[in-house]
């Protein structure tokens, strides 16, 4: 890892703690959501994060919230893949660059990621993904950025939870051995301990879908960390949250001071 590369990952760790990311990116796939509209007024209220993620093209539009010393590390996204645009229901998942990391470090970014799926059912399609990922992390090599791996099971959702725990543990090793620095995935439950013994690199826990109760988004959060999660990716539980400055202050309490998840969610008053 080259200089460049170990100074940024130590910032988004704040030395040795845990992380806490915010994903804005959902408008990649998704198109307008609740709650995503207004990136710029979005970015303000999220000074607390350790890293927003988001798309190359809002880079312009949000930049004024990184600006300033003790900001959050911009984190970019590089590719697109089908399989996060679930509203059309693409069953391929198919993955195409968007961006180098190169051109990502120009726009701003400190951190730079790429997404995979494997077990598409394709494998000319699996060997392209992973293509993908290789080319990526040689990129961001030559531009001295810190890079994630995102590993996102195909069909995921169709998955039984034993189907998706395995495709999840060999997907992150296969990152892992393709060079990423950390990896972002699905939480499994009380095995995730198990991916995160066999993964060589910090393993950051993703929120997924919009919990029932914001309480419950906290102790997915607690459990990940609990379980070796080195943090956490959360998109729309926290900016879909009745407050999301109030629920980033108590996921962080969680994630990075260890605080009990219930407790934090009472004394923010987190429902």
């Amino acid at each position: 890892m080259s200089t460049g590369e170990e100074i940024r990952l130590a910032r988004l760790f704040d030395g040795a703690g845990n992380a806490v990311v915010v994903a804005i990116d959902h408008g990649l796939y998704n198109g307008p959501r609740p709650g995503f509209n207004d990136l710029p007024a979005l970015t303000q209220r999220l000074r607390g994060a350790d890293a927003i993620l988001l798309s190359p093209g809002m880079a312009a539009h949000v930049g004024a919230s990184f600006k300033h010393r003790g900001a959050p590390a911009m984190m970019v996204r590089l590719n697109w893949g089908t399989q996060y645009a679930t509203q059309w229901g693409y069953h391929e998942s198919r993955s195409v660059p968007i961006i180098s990391a190169a051109d990502a470090v120009a726009l701003g970014a400190d951190v730079v990621l790429v997404g995979m799926s494997i077990k598409t059912g394709s494998e000319a399609v699996d060997a392209e993904n992973v293509e993908i990922v290789a080319r990526a992390v040689a990129d961001k090599r030559r531009s001295g950025v810190p890079i994630v791996g995102e590993v996102y099971p195909a069909g995921h959702e169709e998955l039984s939870p034993e189907d998706r725990h395995e495709q999840i543990a060999i997907g992150c090793r296969i990152v892992a051995e393709l060079g990423v620095d950390l990896v972002k995935t699905f939480f499994t439950g009380d095995r995730f301990s198990e991916i995160v013994e066999a993964t060589p690199v910090p393993v950051l826990a993703l929120g997924s879908k919009k919990l029932p109760r914001e309480r419950d988004a906290l102790e997915l959060a607690a459990h990940a960390v609990r379980t070796g999660a080195r943090g956490v990716v959360f998109g729309r539980n926290l900016i879909q949250a009745r407050d999301p400055e109030s629920f980033l202050a108590a996921l962080r309490a969680v994630v990075k001071d260890g605080v009990d998840a219930a407790a934090a969610a009472d004394r923010l008053g987190i429902e």
